[in-house]
């Protein structure tokens, strides 16, 4: 993978450096192992949306749209068609009918269980052309990449 040149703004420090190819090669491992994300005929935004409330558990409509950086009418349009699909179900919070807690459906738990599958047996298959040395200096940075990671997230 060729090595992208910092933009102009930023020194040409170490960590900086370092960032700047760690941007590129999660793009890149992104798109390689999403390639498939849309098999199961769903798209990228309902998927991500869905991701969100699988692992992230029940929300609001604002809570989804505030984490997905989408304008909450937006949301509306992606959370209908997931309803719709049967993948989320709608549940009026106790004592305010007029809040209501997105919640996942089994439907909806099961596909995003598949995709996941995929992108895993996708990138194992990667890793498997890795030698002992490679595969145990990966296992290292990822210890020093989720300990970057904020806690809100884990």
């Amino acid at each position: 993978m060729p090595r992208r040149p910092l933009p102009e703004d930023l020194p040409a420090e170490r960590h900086v450096e370092v960032a700047n190819r760690l941007n590129s090669a999660a793009i890149h491992l992104l798109r390689r192992i999403s390639r498939d994300d849309g098999a199961d005929g769903v798209t990228g935004a309902r998927l991500s949306a869905l991701s969100v409330l699988v692992y992230g558990g029940p929300q609001s409509l604002g809570a989804l749209a505030r984490r997905e950086g989408v304008a909450t009418p937006t949301m509306t349009r992606i959370v209908d068609a997931l309803v719709r699909d049967g993948l989320v179900g709608r549940t009026a919070v106790e004592g305010d009918r007029r809040q209501v807690r997105l919640t996942v459906t089994p439907d909806g738990r099961r596909l995003m269980e598949r995709g996941r599958a995929r992108r895993i047996e996708r990138l194992a298959a990667d890793l498997d052309t890795l030698t002992p040395d490679q595969l145990d200096a990966l296992e290292r940075a990822l210890d020093v990449l989720e300990h970057l990671e904020p806690e809100a997230s884990r």
